[in-house]
């Protein structure tokens, strides 16, 4: 009887054990032996060198930033590069037109002298890294004011980056760790020939869109791919049609062996941002000011956009990913505000905080050191609470509000040169760059949609805020109680920056803004803004902040504490599971193409479905793609702990192979970026099988299927 309790105790504390979410976002460089033995325990079968190193091609070899904004990974040999439809939208909307609709229909190069070349786009390469917090705080006292530390800091980055990057064509940056207690420096190779390979039509890319987006279940084919080319002697280049396509140090094989619940998962990526040891005041500040004031801007937003792109489909190709863009933040703060209400985030923190304040004032030196932080940091955030939601209307709804007030202020330093009677070769290399601007604004722009933006945005922005944080222009709503539609209208008729043939004559020839309506209320917005980001910053707390980090890590000694998210490359690990969100619900790790039939609605943008892949499902011609059971998987779920950036990251399984890919997170969990919720905090990701289900039986793109190296 004693052996089946102690057998029953073990089952139950490994189900425990895996069902939980896996916390941290883990320099891969620096992976412990915590860390190693924590995987392996799990199931991971690579060593730390496999994983990481200078000395011998690893998996971190085969992950890039892509754009600056997301996660991708090489795939072939020859630089083949997998990431997010949702990461590579931009592109794909600006190679389309109603002709040829690669948004709706997708596309397919069918050779390489198909791939499109996309301007401005680039991937990143980690090629370096080394601790530098001793180098950058040389010099640095604990009698400096903050403002003398930060000098001294900068000072010490550019000296050091100065030296590290010398002659070299390579990107080199400092980051701060743990709120300003470590430094560390990066060198990335930078290449900026990246081109367009394929994309499933919108119907399987975008599938389930805004009502599905941060949410589980799912049924999203969420891929682009692309290629990186380099140079003849494989060196980063401009786009060139010399160039050839990159002989990957390293790549991903893509695993048909399927997954199972428990089975190991780790993912590498460039995480964005999270805030995870912050003070309570900040919390409060995002449920009560921050995550309101974006999403009332945002939703005014999408009721215009949707109005213009329902009714006209040259409209959708245009809008399709500006609207994805303010979409996908729109939902995220919809929900991060839910969350950290529902999951008591600030009342955790108070608890922290309390626990803190005891255990410094047991001994002498702590509570002469940690003496003051919360009085500090409670200042700051009682001053910083005054200004918030008018500075995020000032960007949400002000300078990236209407896109003619944001395009307006690319042009201040040309009318700075201007109107400070700068040399005549200066004004002509402004105006060279700025008409290369102009030609890609309005290839997407609609002035009608633009126009209805930009009043129902002044409307909100003056109903919503205080007067006397209004710019002088705002101020015009008292005499038609806030209603700018005439004020916009007159705007729209005489301003430059709506119209193409005004501005490339101007452009020509060019003169003072002043008295331009759209380039007067842009800069009346811009001003004002400065002046309140002044006042705001007149208060800061970044000591507190660090010395509380420092204090936080010096009390929780036996604790494993990773670093903040903040752009650069990490290691999450964790497993393969359902999930049991709220009480009585119940959630399979997986999704099939069944559910995708059973979402599907003819003619909805969001949930309509290719006819070649419903004639695969109807004949369920899944080939050797199908699971165990006979079925397609489209998605599954994991316990690592991932964040926006993560997006297009590789899910690699314990041997080092690729089965799916990050896409997103789930709606219970949204709390996430600042508090980890380790019950219910889920990736959710593509299957593997599902991406060469999509290339080999629906695309029939049997050049790409002959590049990837496939584990059976």
């Amino acid at each position: 009887m004693k052996t089946k309790i102690n057998l029953l105790f073990i089952v139950v504390m490994m189900f425990l054990f895996c069902a939980r979410a896996d916390e941290g976002m883990w320099l891969p460089y620096s992976i412990n032996g915590q860390n190693l033995a924590d995987m392996q325990r799990l199931g991971c079968k690579l060593t730390a060198e496999q994983i990481f190193s200078f000395n011998q091609p690893s998996l971190k070899d085969a992950i890039v930033q892509f754009g600056g904004g997301c996660t991708g990974e090489l795939i072939s040999a020859e630089g083949l590069l997998l990431t997010n439809h949702h990461c590579g939208l931009g592109q794909v909307q600006a190679h389309s037109s109603v002709e040829h609709d690669y948004l709706q229909e997708g596309f397919w190069a069918r050779s390489k002298d198909q791939e499109l070349p996309n301007e401005g786009l680039t991937v990143s390469f980690l090629t370096y890294i080394e601790d530098v917090t001793k180098a950058i705080l040389d010099g640095v006292t604990d009698n400096m004011s903050e403002d003398e530390r930060d000098a001294k800091i900068e000072e010490n980055g550019k000296k050091l980056i100065n030296e590290r990057k010398g002659k070299r064509e390579v990107e080199v940056e400092i980051v701060p760790f743990y709120h300003g207690n470590q430094y560390i420096l990066f060198v990335y190779d930078v290449y900026k020939d990246v081109r367009l390979v394929a994309c499933p039509p919108w119907g399987i890319g975008k599938f389930g869109a805004d009502t599905d987006n941060w949410t589980w279940p799912r049924h999203k084919g969420d891929f682009c791919i692309f290629r990186v080319y380099t140079a003849p002697d494989g060196s980063p280049a401009e786009y060139s049609k010399d160039n050839v396509p990159m002989k990957s140090k390293h790549f991903l094989p893509i695993s048909l062996k399927g997954i199972e619940p428990g089975d190991y998962t780790m993912i590498l990526g460039y995480p964005g941002s999270t805030d995870r040891y912050s003070y309570s005041g900040s919390v409060r500040n995002v449920i009560e000011q921050e995550g309101p004031a974006i999403v009332a801007c945002r939703t005014t937003k999408l009721e215009q956009y949707r109005k213009h792109m329902d009714a006209d489909p040259a409209v959708f190709i245009q809008y399709a990913s500006k609207q994805a863009s303010v979409s996908n933040y729109w939902k995220y703060y919809i929900g991060q505000v839910k969350q950290l209400q529902r999951n008591k985030v600030l009342e955790k923190r108070l608890e922290q905080e309390q626990t803190f304040r005891q255990w410094a004032a047991q001994d002498k030196d702590r509570k002469a050191k940690y003496d003051g932080i919360f009085e500090e940091m409670d200042k700051y955030w009682e001053h910083q609470s005054q200004f918030t939601k008018a500075l995020i209307y000032y960007r949400e709804a002000g300078w990236r509000g209407g896109e003619a007030v944001a395009f307006a202020l690319k042009f201040r330093a040309l009318n700075y040169a201007l109107e400070n009677k700068v040399p005549q070769e200066k004004i002509n290399a402004y105006a060279q760059k700025l008409k290369a601007a102009a030609q890609d604004f309005f290839k997407d722009y609609n002035k009608e949609l633009d126009r209805d933006v930009t009043i129902a945005l002044l409307n909100l922005f003056y109903k919503d805020i205080d007067r006397n944080m209004q710019c002088g222009i705002l101020r015009k709503g008292d005499k038609t109680g806030g209603d700018f539609t005439a004020f916009v209208n007159n705007a729209f008729e005489k301003s430059i920056f709506v119209d193409a043939n005004k501005l490339n004559a101007w452009l020509d020839h060019p003169k003072s803004l002043s008295k331009d309506p759209i380039f007067d209320l842009m800069s009346n917005i811009v001003e004002t803004y400065i002046t309140l980001s002044d006042i705001a910053d007149k208060v800061s707390c970044s000591r507190a902040d660090r010395l509380y980090m420092e204090g936080l890590m010096e009390m929780q000694n036996d604790r494993n504490f990773y670093p903040d998210a903040n752009f650069t490359m990490r290691l999450t690990y964790g497993s393969v599971q359902d999930c049991q969100p709220t009480d009585g619900v119940e959630y399979s790790y997986i999704t099939t193409l069944d559910g995708v039939m059973e979402k599907y609605v003819p003619g909805n943008w969001e949930f309509d479905v290719p006819q070649d892949l419903i004639k695969l499902w109807e004949k369920k011609d899944y080939g050797r793609y199908a699971d165990k059971n006979g079925n397609l998987v489209v998605n599954f779920i994991t316990t690592n702990d991932i964040t926006g950036g993560n997006s297009g990251s590789p899910v690699i399984d314990a041997e080092g192979n690729l089965i799916g890919l990050a896409f997103d997170g789930n709606w219970e969990a949204m709390s996430g970026d600042i508090s980890f919720e380790n019950k219910v905090q889920r990736t959710i990701c593509m299957d593997a099988r599902y991406l060469l289900f999509i290339i080999d039986k629906m695309a029939n793109a049997q050049n790409l299927m002959q590049e990837l190296k496939i584990v059976e």
